[in-house]
């Protein structure tokens, strides 16, 4: 998406600041009037000490006067210059890893593209293993193993990916399960919660806005809520059971996010262990599945479940 920004005239299609000052700045560079892109290029080129400099010392810097400074921030669709230097270090802080990126880290000649991920894997499993605690752990067993139903929520790519798979895994093992990506779904599906019902939310910040509304409201309607969340985080907070799992992210920009996994092996663990305790229910579903999807597919050989 484009970023928004003020024509050159300084009439504005959207009369909205620009989303992406930074990009905004690289799409327009040499369609400023001459004075303004001057500005606009001394900019470019010092992103990071912008924040520390008044207009008087951007408009010396850049060797014009500070009325063209407020005309070139207005341009931006900035008010003036102190919100132009606000929304310039909100931008920066966000994105300065990506313009300069951190060297990658040191890597065995012989590494390939697998080893490279297994091993940002390996690291952060490790992580979480000495974080989860087996008490919690064994609770949201319990409650996951007798309760009427099963909602799984994840927003975003990864968080919505495990939420998914969590659904997968119980309905297998006799429990009515679904999974909810779509925050208006979440909403309401959580409103029709109650004290048998279980609301498991995953996310890797544990401040995405629909979760955290989405449990307030199931508990409130008496609903287990529980979370896959780091500590101290608004989700973590307000769930009733909480299992926290606060993970690094690899500085590496090109890497995968490594966080998935380690939520997929707590998902993994709860229902190996929900499967133990509801095993004679298991076993017979288990062996349903299995015996629809040779009847389905002819295979009778060693599998997994559902492939």
């Amino acid at each position: 998406m484009q970023a928004k920004i003020k024509t050159p005239s300084g009439d504005s299609s959207s009369g909205q600041a620009a989303i992406d000052l930074i990009s905004a700045l690289r799409d327009h560079d040499g369609r400023f009037p001459a004075r303004e892109q001057k500005v606009a290029t001394y900019v470019q080129a010092h992103l990071a000490d912008i924040s520390d400099m008044t207009i008087a010392q951007l408009a010396k810097a850049v060797g014009v006067s500070t009325p063209t400074v407020v005309r070139f921030c207005r341009t931006l669709g900035c008010d003036g210059f102190r919100e132009f230097k606000l929304r310039l270090a909100q931008n920066l802080a966000v994105s300065l890893q990506y313009i300069s990126p951190p060297p990658a880290s040191e890597q065995v000649a012989s590494d390939t593209a697998v080893d490279r991920v297994l091993g940002a894997l390996y690291a952060t499993a490790n992580v979480m293993r000495g974080q989860v605690d087996p008490d919690i752990l064994e609770t949201a067993v319990s409650e996951i193993s007798s309760c009427r139903q099963l909602v799984a929520a994840g927003i975003g790519g990864g968080s919505s990916m495990v939420a998914t798979e969590a659904a997968n895994r119980f309905f297998r093992l006799g429990i009515p399960a679904v999974a909810l990506e779509d925050s208006y779904l979440l909403q309401m599906r959580a409103a029709t919660l109650g004290p048998e019902d279980v609301l498991l939310c995953v996310s890797a910040s544990g401040e995405a806005e629909e979760l955290v509304s989405a449990a307030e409201i199931a508990g409130g309607y008496g609903a287990m809520t529980i979370a896959i969340a780091p500590k101290g985080s608004r989700l973590a907070q307000i769930s009733k059971v909480s299992l926290l799992i606060d993970l690094p992210e690899d500085p590496d920009i090109y890497k995968p996010t490594a966080s998935r996994y380690a939520h997929l092996i707590i998902v993994d663990a709860i229902a190996m262990t929900v499967a133990q305790v509801r095993s004679t229910t298991t076993a017979e579903n288990l062996r349903r599945i299995r015996a629809s999807l040779t009847a389905f597919h002819g295979r009778t050989g060693p599998q997994p479940l559902g492939d």
